[in-house]
């Protein structure tokens, strides 16, 4: 949530961003109309409360002296039913106006580049060298398919579309993928914490996923509690309403959960194979830090992710999202990585990295007592290290040999106790020939 300040003072600036979203900049309008209002209603409170005041005094004076004061208490009756009614309405028009406050998303970060699709985003850095394969690639659902790796057919008869089974060597790939990442984020400082599956539909408001994205969450019928779209929407309520000590920060944790989402907006798009899926599994990076140091933590965590996939071996690049495809209302600045996939002869999104500055705090009142006394919000960020399923996509196409057999990058051997897969055997169970 943006700090109502921002509205008084400079209500342009977020009438830019807002513009630049393809956001409706009548809200801004708005939010500044009801809060004027609400303003005068206290004013006109203060008013009163000082005129009953002084008719409280009266007739004190009035019975002192032995005098009827009837008149006056009469008119106390009065004003304080006119209180009681201003007060009501100053409450009413400051819920509206909280209201739209909320459906406002955060300022844009000035770096972001403007533009609409994903096509406009800036590309930053390119790692690593496409593959020259003397063959013709295939995707990963044909080579997870002839590998037996999983099954998506009977997943939807069962579940619908866009679920699946992973199967043979994939369990155990998945498994070493995430164990991998929390690794590299745990040398890193990070606290590893697998949290509830379950969040309040608070706890996804103050993360700034509702309102807005309510469509995308499955909802539990007859209960205020929602399946995690990301170990980010609650983990980023791990402190609300603290007040952290500056010597604690930055706090750093590394979620790792099961994933749901509706995928409400993406009709047509990757519904074949386990690209785009209802479930899935992720590693998830949560920081908490001070606002000075919010800028290094992003460069940081964006890092962190590069340094997962150049240590499987997946060439990526890094883009920073333009303002029509940044999305996420909490975010002022995203970095992708976006993995190399041979078989779709494109790169595709692997991890987002977002900067949401001060305001989830501002929603869920996490705050930071800083060395010289001063108390102020913090900043939280969040970046996927590793969403399982679409690392393990980029693994086997990366991965894929003539024969059709996948070799498995030499950091995840330790973990997955085999570096191939092919059609002959399977290293961890019975294979169909």
């Amino acid at each position: 949530m943006l700090d109502i300040e921002l509205f008084r003072k400079n209500a342009e600036v977020i009438k830019f961003s807002q513009k630049h979203r393809g956001m409706p900049e009548e809200l801004v309008d708005e939010v500044c109309r009801l809060d004027e209002k609400w303003r005068e209603y206290l004013q006109q409170a203060e008013k009163l409360k000082h005129e009953r005041n002084i008719v409280s005094e009266n007739i004190n004076k009035l019975k002192k002296a032995g005098k009827p004061a009837e008149i006056e208490i009469k008119k106390t009756k009065q004003l304080v039913d006119k209180l009681k009614k201003v007060d009501e309405e100053a409450n009413t028009t400051k819920m509206m106006r909280d209201k739209v406050l909320m459906e406002i998303p955060n300022l844009l970060d000035k770096r972001v580049p403007v533009g609409q699709t994903d096509a406009d985003n800036k590309i930053i850095k390119k790692w690593g060298k496409i593959p020259k394969l003397k063959f013709k690639p295939k995707d990963h659902i044909d080579l997870g398919q002839a590998l037996d790796l999983f099954e998506v057919d009977k997943a939807a008869k069962l579940a619908g579309a866009r679920f699946y089974f992973l199967k043979n060597e994939a369990v155990i790939l998945a498994q070493a993928i995430a164990r991998y990442a929390l690794d590299i984020l745990i040398r890193a400082g990070y606290t590893p914490i697998t949290p509830p599956n379950l969040l309040h539909g608070k706890a996804l408001e103050w993360a700034g996923y509702f309102p807005g994205g309510e469509e995308d969450a499955y909802k539990i019928e007859n209960e205020d509690l929602y399946l995690i779209g990301t170990s980010e929407q609650i983990l980023a309520a791990f402190h609300a309403g603290e007040t952290l000590q500056e010597k604690d920060l930055p706090k750093k944790y590394a979620g790792y959960s099961p994933c749901y989402r509706t995928e409400a907006g993406s009709h047509g798009r990757d519904t074949k194979g386990i690209f785009r899926v209802h479930q899935f599994e992720k590693v998830e990076q949560i920081r908490i830090t001070t606002a000075d140091a919010s800028e290094k933590a992003h460069r940081e965590m964006i890092a962190l992710a590069e340094k997962i996939f150049q240590g499987l071996g997946i060439p990526y690049r890094v883009v920073i999202n333009c303002t029509g495809d940044i999305g996420y209302a909490a975010c002022a600045m995203k970095y992708d990585l976006e993995a190399w996939l041979p078989g779709q002869n494109n790169y595709r999104e692997q991890a987002s990295c977002s900067n949401t500055t001060d305001y989830q705090a501002r929603r869920m009142g996490t705050k930071v007592l800083r060395k010289n006394g001063k108390t102020e919000l913090v900043h939280i960020l969040n970046s996927t290290a590793v969403a399982v399923e679409r690392t393990m996509i980029a693994i086997i196409e990366n991965g894929q040999q003539r024969d059709g057999s996948i070799k498995i990058p030499k950091v995840l051997w330790k973990y997955t106790g085999f570096k191939e897969i092919r059609t002959e055997q399977s290293s961890v169970g019975q294979r169909k020939s």
